[in-house]
């Protein structure tokens, strides 16, 4: 299927806000590194907001499927595949994830700290996003025998976080194997042992 101008658009401007800010790109270079006018863009969206709003759609959904797909092709069970999370993880973290897109942090966290203000669009996508990842885990930690599976969800989330944040300013990809590691203990505390 032939890609679209919009898909064009989409995807420049993924790539330039996730690397150098959403405030700090402006349009005309994502307009240059796109090779699409500005009509065009104009046509598509209305607003550099707009245009913002759809590129943290698209990444919610690309991450969302890629860490998914990779927790469920690394294990079948559920207990294996929350800790495959993190092996998910150390791939982005060494810039192997995402072609073309090493790894700058977390589109989310970037854009929630860009856009502070709680009931703004880009905020709100941002949340929408983290949510719908503690609720795919609390579906694995459900899965795997957990008693309470949201409380386990939120815990292994925040270690998620945690990594992310230490991977980005640090310079620390490992920090995802430090994060699995604590991870294995709370599941181990929190779960039926293995048969």
């Amino acid at each position: 299927m032939a890609r679209s101008r919009r898909d064009d658009l989409v995807d420049t401007a993924l790539k330039l806000f996730y690397t150098g800010g959403f405030n700090a790109t402006g349009i005309d270079k994502i307009l240059a590194e796109s090779g699409v006018a500005k009509m065009t863009l104009y046509k598509h969206f209305r607003s550099k907001d707009e245009l913002i709003l759809a590129v943290l759609r698209r990444r919610d959904e690309q991450f969302r499927s890629w860490m998914e797909a990779e927790m469920e092709k690394a294990a079948e069970a559920p207990r294996d595949r929350l800790l495959a999370l993190f092996d998910a993880l150390e791939l982005w973290f060494e810039g192997r994830a995402f072609k073309g897109m090493g790894f700058y942090g977390c589109a989310f966290i970037n854009a929630s700290g860009e856009f502070g203000a709680l009931d703004h669009p880009a905020h709100q996508i941002a949340a929408e996003h983290k949510r719908q990842i503690v609720a795919y885990l609390t579906r694995l930690c459900a899965e795997a025998g957990a008693d309470d599976p949201e409380a386990l969800a939120e815990r292994i989330a925040l270690l998620k976080e945690g990594a992310i944040a230490t991977a980005q300013v640090r310079g620390m990809p490992e920090a995802a194997q430090l994060a699995k590691g604590m991870a294995e203990a709370m599941l181990d505390a929190a779960l039926p042992p293995r048969a």
